[in-house]
């Protein structure tokens, strides 16, 4: 087969490609000082982009950072401020405290550029309208710039996202220069096809197949043993259930959806605001993005309130794929559905 193997969800892909670089290493590598095994020139295919969320329980995805990470991207944002609260330690990036550099790759892809007021993304925008077999749509990030300084410590591991509408739909494929199998895989994934699915929208398309290629695939020895959890579940249980599957987003997602819901992270970030369920189903928000909501809600709550268990009514109305995350990552999540439990059991 040429082309990459094909799968049904991120989940299965990344617990394949975890498997072959654990067993099956083509190196032993030590790069700056991050010994891993290593595979070079690997890629996969996703037939259906939307399901980008793994369920296994060792791994613990974290659901709220990868909503934060793929809105902040889509923002064109590079601030500390807020992708640093959903994860601390990507201050470590940043060679000014202030800002990240390489790793901002929604900075380089949704910021204006040149002076012209439009970026990298709106200018394959505007081909791919007028060229719709093109095959020039293409969004390079990494920069050969970034490695003229030896000490920079954030380095694009994102080579580029190649737009792709064929037959009525639109396909993605991603060049990676290296990707860290157990870290950084499933956030990237996520990301890149939210941007995918939201060029779709902008081009009037359907969702098409998301392609990964990578360079150097690795696994960092300091994370051999969760991998192995992993592995092991993944060989013991069942696959995802389907009622997990992920929806689509709305068509009318555009860059005033993202404004407005930028606007509630934020307040939620700051602890300004708290919300209810009830408070979140009435806002001018789509369901779907209303589930953004609830995430951010439950993490303020971890995060500025740090109860031991979080407000119940606000975990039993997130989907079902999303409350299962939430549950297995946060001890405060655990406990609300426990409690939830109990007191159903009661009332019957």
């Amino acid at each position: 087969m040429l082309t990459p193997p094909v799968f049904g969800s991120v989940e299965n892909a990344y617990v394949d490609l975890l498997r072959l670089a654990t067993e099956e290493p083509e190196h032993r590598i030590d790069a700056r000082g991050n010994a891993a095994r290593e595979v070079i020139g690997v890629g996969f295919r996703l037939l259906d982009p939307r399901q980008r969320l793994p369920y296994l329980a060792e791994r613990k995805a974290n659901p709220v950072f990868q909503f934060a990470e793929a809105l902040w991207y889509l923002a064109g944002r590079r601030d500390l401020e807020m992708i640093s609260y959903y994860a601390p330690s990507m201050r470590a990036g940043s060679a000014d405290g202030v800002r990240l550099g390489g790793s901002a790759y929604g900075y380089t892809l949704f910021s204006p550029a040149g002076g012209t007021g439009r970026s990298q993304f709106d200018q394959v925008m505007d081909l791919l309208r007028n060229e719709p077999d093109s095959k020039r749509g293409y969004l390079p990030v990494f920069s050969a710039k970034e490695l003229k300084s030896p000490d920079n410590p954030d380095v694009a591991c994102l080579a580029g996202l190649h737009l792709l509408p064929r037959d009525g739909r639109l396909h993605m494929v991603c060049n990676m220069r290296a990707n860290d199998l157990d870290c950084g895989l499933l956030s990237d994934v996520f990301s890149f096809t939210m941007i995918q699915e939201y060029a779709a929208l902008q081009l009037g398309l359907r969702l098409g197949t998301y392609t990964h290629t990578i360079g150097s695939a690795h696994v960092n020895d300091v994370n051999a043993d969760r991998v192995k959890r992993v592995l092991a579940e993944a060989d013991s249980r069942p696959a995802m259930p389907s009622s997990f599957a992920f929806p689509a987003m709305p068509e009318n997602t555009g860059s005033a959806t993202l404004a407005h819901l930028l606007q509630h992270e934020e307040a939620l970030r700051t602890n300004e605001l708290r919300y209810s369920a009830e408070h979140i189903a009435g806002l001018d928000l789509a369901p779907y993005w209303q589930q953004v909501v609830l995430l951010f809600e439950l993490f303020r709550q971890i995060q500025h309130d740090q109860r031991a268990a979080v407000d119940a009514d606000l975990l039993a109305a997130l989907h079902p794929g999303l409350r299962w995350l939430m549950e297995r990552k946060w001890p405060a999540c655990a406990a609300a559905a426990i409690g939830g439990a109990r007191r159903a059991a009661v009332g019957r």
